[in-house]
């Protein structure tokens, strides 16, 4: 059920015009712009420091771990001794090292060899990057990609940690950051910019909101843990989402998410940015899922549920192991391949998407779905999650994903449905061999009669 190019998507492309662009009718003046596609709610979490891998290296049909993989623990000195990929189990973890130069080390100029070695010249545990977690460690993922989409070649969208990554994440560009906020506050536009001009509906749900910590208080900031949050939710860093009210409400508590699904007021695009349970090393699994499993499930029991999009992705490789090397545009390098899922009435059912993609793709859906123009040459380019969806069905019924792995449906490929049909003539022939037989059989049988002559 991969690969394939349905007609319904052929058709929703086909909608694409010469550019890229969507041609649809023009909104009314004033008014909010209308989608292009059933899509009215745009629903976006980045969790914690994973890679594809990490999390699905072992999942059936997707592009994992390679066999007979062993990154070498000093690639100058040669291909052994290395370290091969491992079950993580119950194993305690460190919070691995994911700085730019890490990152650098680990690509390798594309030999994607130096994961091992990174980790052991930065934490002195260089064997945990080749760590990975399966169906008894994220049952929760498992099954939604058994369901719904699974994305495995959605990169993250710089070769560094979690700052920069949320950047991209919202604008397409680094702007004015280096590898952390400039001493006046971030200088660039972002997707929500693009929407509030267009009077699109939006809003940036925070778990654990405290709208004292910005990147203005940052530095008197006693608990360092809690500076994460201007990490995450890049608008805090930016001078005009602070300063001016109209900007600054969009800016809520995780509270409000689940309010306005009660009230049936989830904004057109809303990005979510986590807290305790992003997953991040040494942060549990159980816990993370846990909090996707609530986001999820409110969603699909709203009714918003019919005309919504979840995905949720991973904002850095955190320093794990990942064999795919990531693509470079116009002179811009990705990111290593992080998990991503995409949960819709709208999905297409248990399917791998193998386009390459990052996180300005999802803002390239955004900027397609409500007619905006792109950010930066980035997002223009970018590959398409619209392959993800299958508007020519009707929505789908909700389906409460269980937390406890399920049975996965085994993957329809082609060689299974000649095989039926292979099955079906046989079982065809079959019967027209025994209706012959049995119409023979009469005709010995029946009594033969004697012929008349003429009188």
């Amino acid at each position: 059920m991969r690969r394939h190019a349905a007609a319904v998507a052929v058709a929703v492309a086909a909608m694409l015009v010469a550019g890229g662009g969507w041609s649809m009718p023009a909104a009314a003046a004033g008014s909010p712009k209308a989608p292009a596609t059933p899509i009215h709610h745009f629903v976006i979490l980045l969790q914690e420091n994973h890679t594809f891998d990490n999390y699905f290296g072992t999942y059936p049909g997707a592009e994992g771990i390679p066999k007979n993989t062993c990154v070498p623990a000093d690639p100058a000195v040669g291909p052994r001794p290395c370290v091969r990929p491992f079950p993580m189990g119950n194993r305690s973890v460190v919070d691995l090292d994911h700085s730019h130069s890490s990152a650098l080390m680990d690509l390798a100029h594309g030999r994607m060899d130096g994961f091992v070695q990174a980790q052991n010249i930065r934490t002195g545990d260089g064997a945990q990057a080749m760590g990975y977690y399966d169906a008894s460690d994220v049952p929760f993922y498992w099954n939604v990609a058994d369901r719904y989409v699974l994305f495995d070649h959605l990169f993250s969208s710089d070769l560094g940690g979690s700052f920069l990554n949320h950047v991209y994440w919202v604008a397409a560009s680094a702007g004015n950051a280096g590898q952390s906020v400039p001493l006046g506050g971030l200088n660039l536009a972002t997707i929500f910019d693009r929407l509030q001009e267009a009077g699109v509906p939006w809003k940036f749900y925070v778990q654990n909101y405290d709208p004292t910590i910005t990147y203005r208080t940052l530095p008197h900031l006693k608990n360092a843990n809690r500076a994460s949050q201007a990490v995450w939710c890049p608008l805090l860093d930016i001078p005009r989402f602070l300063d001016n009210p109209a900007l600054r409400s969009h800016i809520v508590s995780m509270s409000q998410y689940y309010s306005d699904l009660r009230d049936g007021t989830l904004p057109a695009v809303a990005y979510i940015a986590p807290s305790g349970a992003s997953e991040h090393p040494p942060g549990s699994l159980a816990t993370g899922q846990r909090f996707v499993h609530g986001l999820v499930n409110a969603l699909m029991m709203s009714r918003s549920w019919d005309s919504s999009a979840f995905v949720e992705a991973y904002d850095d490789w955190g320093g794990w192991y990942d064999h795919v090397v990531p693509p470079t545009r116009y002179g811009h390098t990705d990111g290593f391949r992080v998990p991503a899922i995409l949960i819709s009435a709208y999905a297409r059912q248990h399917y791998i998407d193998h386009t390459s993609l990052d996180f300005t793709s999802l803002l390239k859906f955004t900027e397609q779905n409500w007619h905006l123009r792109p950010l930066t040459q980035l997002d223009a380019s970018a590959g398409s999650i619209m392959g993800a969806f299958d508007f020519g069905q009707p929505p789908r019924k909700p389906e409460i994903i269980p937390l406890q792995r399920t049975a996965a449906p085994p993957p329809q490929t082609v060689r299974d449905v000649l095989l039926y049909a292979l099955y079906g003539l046989g079982v065809v022939f079959a019967v027209a061999l025994i209706v012959m037989a049995a119409r023979r059989r009469r005709l010995r049988l029946a009594p033969v009669r004697p012929e008349s002559g003429p009188a």
